[in-house]
């Protein structure tokens, strides 16, 4: 970073948002309130970065923006990633706290609004928030606190090598005087941040914040059912939306009985939405505006009874999707694996002869289903166009609003810079929220309706028109020799896709485990077409493939008579080209056996244990599970064992332990009932009565979750830990009955919770 030149400050006109916004921090002086936008720009030196495609501008952590101290000393802190439950709302502030060296008691956290001139990296998603945000963050409180230090200094007349802080306050132990931030703010405010390559972070055992557990703020208002959600938007003179789109995807309206609908009681507006034609899609993977029919409302009841009376005959597309089922998927996926694979994504040494010269030869066909992202607030924002300036404003729970918003730019045919995104709580995302088509939907009929619009999204529409998590179908063959090594292993994978265009997060790239750990290796892909959408769900790709190879794995274990802890961790023993830290898997896998006392215990008859590690997002994680199964197949889990390696510090212990706990449920709910089948390019499942989540009464009575601190940077948890735990029930389950799951979801092999 070049050196901060001293700030330009300008007086300037305050927007009523602005001051609105300044009034609701209860007086005092913001950071930067009055610094001209264009010298920080340039004093700041932005860097380019990709627009449209989720990158934005650069921006280094300027405490201006991050920090506000009131005349009282209260502090309010932005938070400015998006808020899904994942906790960055609280940690982020966390880290900017500490090394500002305030007293957490007297800290009040802001959403920030998406704003590239600010901030950057402004989303959630891919565990990113805590290892992205972890320099910046506590860059953003040092720089602050290096800066009351040095106003404090000015005004006693003393070095600033003489001064130090606490609690919000800066002291001058040798003329034993202190003073409070909020005395310095308005001095404060008028100063250059220092360069951030000079400010002084914390020696971690000074840490008073960062690593002791803090209850996220937004719990209280949560439990008691305050308005903090997207959900809960409301705007003066709104109107609320349903939006109706064909059960097959990229269908058009033909006919309908729109002219009955108008006149129901409560409807204000319903029109057709024509799908626009925009051939420069530049956000990947992001179909944008979908044709249907919008139905506005004086209620969202109004809206939705009116929807269930609407009668359309659709155009069902040009590509076949109507003659898809999964069904054929199936059948196709068989079909396809007795074929020559259509592409080779890795081949090391040789492994058909390996496996042909092996002493014990497993065969094996995994499959997996698609699944629905379910969060509990299903899809929705809340837009009001301006018309006199061409401008629309979003309130929206997105994950990902570096897409949205050229997204809805591209789709409205307005700059970019005429949208501003809101940002608002997201009761859960999951990936979900990475695709941002319900808010073009709000976007696109708040225009044509000229009133400010809620659009929400009723369960059906949240289930039968998501960016479902992939299904699959991998046929694997592994050989051990005589000594019980693993000398090869062979997948074709079946996914979904044509031609070189694989369906979105449906690929398995060239460094998944167990490449780069076994001599010969092969992975080969063939595709086939899929008419429905396909997304990131939580742990792309490794929510599935976890499963299989940890699985598979185990066969391998069995197989070679081993014991499947000591085979894995002979197997980490020959890492060769890995993307993998073979030693930090190990010291999880270690851990974990010695938590659960792997080997150790006498379990009762029908009891096993099942162990499985998975390395994605950065993170590396073992678990064992304690696994029940009777003589009519009802399982429960007894208990589950963690441990995890995500670097030095854990941010925030509690929502740490939370957050893996949670991962882990979501596991069981994907594992035993939650599928997604296709019929006649339908989404069959609507509603949680077919695609159940885990009951408190069927989750595990105990997760036990333990952290092995290494010397790397921290990384996320919203990720990792989810991957591992469906192998290692599966794995459980068969220790416990012999019975090898090969397929999901469990209710369809027979299982079922006790």
């Amino acid at each position: 970073m070049k050196r901060i030149e001293k700030q330009r400050i300008a007086k300037r006109e305050i927007d009523r948002r602005s001051f609105l916004k300044v009034g609701a921090l209860a007086g005092g002086v913001a950071f930067g309130m009055y610094l001209e936008p264009l010298a920080q720009a340039q004093e700041f030196g932005r860097g380019g970065g990709g627009r449209g495609r989720g990158g934005g501008p650069q921006v280094p952590p300027n405490p201006h923006y991050f920090i506000h101290v009131a005349a009282d000393g209260t502090v309010t802190l932005t938070a400015k990633n998006p808020e899904v439950g994942q906790g960055i709302k609280t940690t982020l502030p966390m880290m900017i706290a500490d090394e500002l060296d305030v007293d957490w008691r007297s800290v009040k956290i802001v959403q920030a609004d998406y704003d590239t001139t600010k901030y950057s990296a402004q989303s959630a998603g891919g565990s990113t928030g805590t290892p992205n945000a972890w320099t910046p963050m506590r860059q953003a409180g040092a720089a602050g606190r290096a800066m009351f230090i040095t106003a404090a200094a000015q005004a006693w007349g003393v070095p600033e090598t003489e001064c130090s802080t606490a609690s919000g306050r800066v002291i001058h132990s040798a003329s034993n005087r202190s003073v409070g931030y909020g005395e310095l703010a308005d001095r404060v405010a008028t100063m250059t941040p220092p360069p951030l390559n000079t400010v002084k972070l914390k020696d971690p055992k000074d840490y008073k914040i960062i690593g002791h557990s803090q209850m996220q703020r937004e719990l209280p208002n949560i439990v008691t059912g305050k308005p903090i959600f997207a959900i809960d938007v409301t705007l003066p003179g709104m109107l609320y939306a349903v939006y109706h789109k064909c059960p097959v995807f990229g269908g058009k309206v033909v006919s309908s009985n729109l002219e009955d609908i108008k006149k129901m009681p409560g409807i204000k507006q319903a029109f057709i939405v024509e799908r626009p034609d925009i051939t420069d899609n530049v956000i990947p993977g992001e179909p944008g505006l979908l044709g249907g029919i919008a139905i506005l409302g004086e209620t969202w009841w109004h809206a939705q009874s009116a929807r269930n009376k609407l009668q359309v005959k659709w155009d069902e597309g040009r590509w076949g999707t109507a003659e898809q089922s999964s069904t054929v998927y199936a059948q196709k996926a068989v079909e396809l694996s007795k074929q020559p694979p259509q592409r080779t994504i890795r081949k090391d040494g040789d492994p058909d002869a390996a496996i042909k010269g092996a002493v014990k030869v497993v065969e094996a066909a995994y499959s997996y289903p698609f699944i629905s992202h379910a969060p509990l607030e299903p899809q929705g924002a809340t837009a009001h166009f301006h018309a006199e300036t061409n401008k629309v404003e979003i309130w929206t729970n997105s994950q990902q609003p570096p897409r949205g918003r050229p997204l809805v730019a591209q789709t409205l045919g307005i700059p970019e810079e005429n949208i501003t995104l809101h940002m608002v709580r997201g009761g859960g995302g999951f990936g979900r929220r990475l695709t941002n088509d319900y808010m073009v939907e709000a976007a696109w009929i708040a225009r044509q309706a000229g009133v400010p619009v809620k659009l929400l999204w009723s369960r059906e529409d949240d289930m039968q028109h998501d960016y479902y998590r992939p299904g699959g179908f991998q046929f694997l063959r592994g050989g051990v020799d005589a000594s019980g090594k693993l000398v090869g292993w062979s997948n074709h994978f079946v996914s979904y896709g044509e031609g070189e265009r694989v369906a979105q997060a449906s690929a398995m790239g060239p460094t998944e485990f167990p490449q780069g750990f076994v001599p010969n290796y092969a992975l080969h892909t063939s595709l086939q077409q899929l008419g429905i959408k396909t997304g990131s769900y939580r742990a792309p790709g490794s929510n599935a493939f976890a499963f299989v190879i940890q699985s598979f794995l185990d066969e391998m274990a069995h197989a070679a008579g081993k014991d499947p802890v000591q085979f894995r961790l002979d197997l980490l023993a020959g890492a060769h080209g890995s993307a993998m830290n073979a030693e930090r898997m190990k010291g999880v896998v270690k851990l974990v056996a010695e938590k659960s006392g792997w080997g150790k215990r006498t379990l009762p008859k029908g009891t096993g244990m099942g162990v499985a590690f998975h390395f994605s997002h950065r993170g590396y994680f073992a678990e064992v599970a304690e696994v029940q199964v009777d003589a009519a197949n009802k399982i429960k889990v007894n208990k589950i064992w963690v441990v995890g390696d995500v670097g030095r510090q854990i941010v925030n212990p509690t929502a740490a332990v939370n957050m893996c706990q949670g991962a882990i449920v979501d596991g069981m709910s994907a594992m035993m009932s939650q599928e997604i089948t296709v019929d006649r390019g339908r989404v069959v499942q609507s509603n949680f009565d077919k695609h159940g989540m885990v009951r408190i009464s069927q989750a595990p009575p105990e997760i036990q979750v333990d952290f092995l601190l290494t010397d790397f940077d921290p990384t996320g948890l919203g990720e990792p830990s989810m991957p591992p735990s469906l192998p290692a029930v599966a794995n459980a389950i068969f220790a416990a009955s012999g019975k090898r799951v090969r397929s999901l979801p469990l209710s369809k092999s027979g299982f079922a919770w006790a």
